[in-house]
């Protein structure tokens, strides 16, 4: 897991072809005005979901992840946590992966926990096991799913 400002998400673009389109996106001057919901930027291969919400806590924020999409978590108001730990250390499946939603559940703690700040994105790959909407206030965040 990658956690950075958004003025640095450029340093990030040459790890995987389709960053810069993920990036693009994050970095549009309208962003904070875009309605909740599903935004494709590239069909099904890049898409961004927006969200306001209140955040579940930490005790109520089960790892998950995912086998074929890198999550971006970017804070566009309010605090986010979100919990960590590399997927091999999860050993007890909570919902067994569910494919069409690209994404399974663990019962296992979280061995760490992020505050990331509006401004501040989390970068998840298949491999980082992550406990999103942990923080207990609200907020508007974007996650956008780019395919591997």
């Amino acid at each position: 897991m990658i956690i950075d400002l958004l003025t640095n998400v450029d340093l990030y673009v040459p790890m995987h072809p389709r960053f810069a389109a993920a990036a693009a996106f994050l970095c549009r001057a309208d962003l904070a005005s875009l309605p909740d919901g599903k935004h494709e930027i590239i069909s099904t291969d890049v898409y961004a979901i927006i969200s306001h919400g209140k955040g579940r806590g930490r005790p109520d924020s089960p790892l998950e992840a995912h086998r074929h999409y890198v999550d971006i978590h970017y804070i566009v108001e309010g605090d986010e946590v979100i919990g960590y730990s590399p997927l091999p250390a999860c050993k007890t499946v909570r919902e067994a992966y569910i494919p069409d939603r690209d994404i399974e559940f663990y019962n296992d703690a979280p061995q760490s926990w992020l505050q990331v700040k509006p401004g501040m994105f989390a970068l998840c790959y298949p491999q980082d096991a992550h406990a999103p909407l942990a923080g207990q206030g609200p907020h508007k965040k974007i996650v956008v799913k780019v395919k591997v």
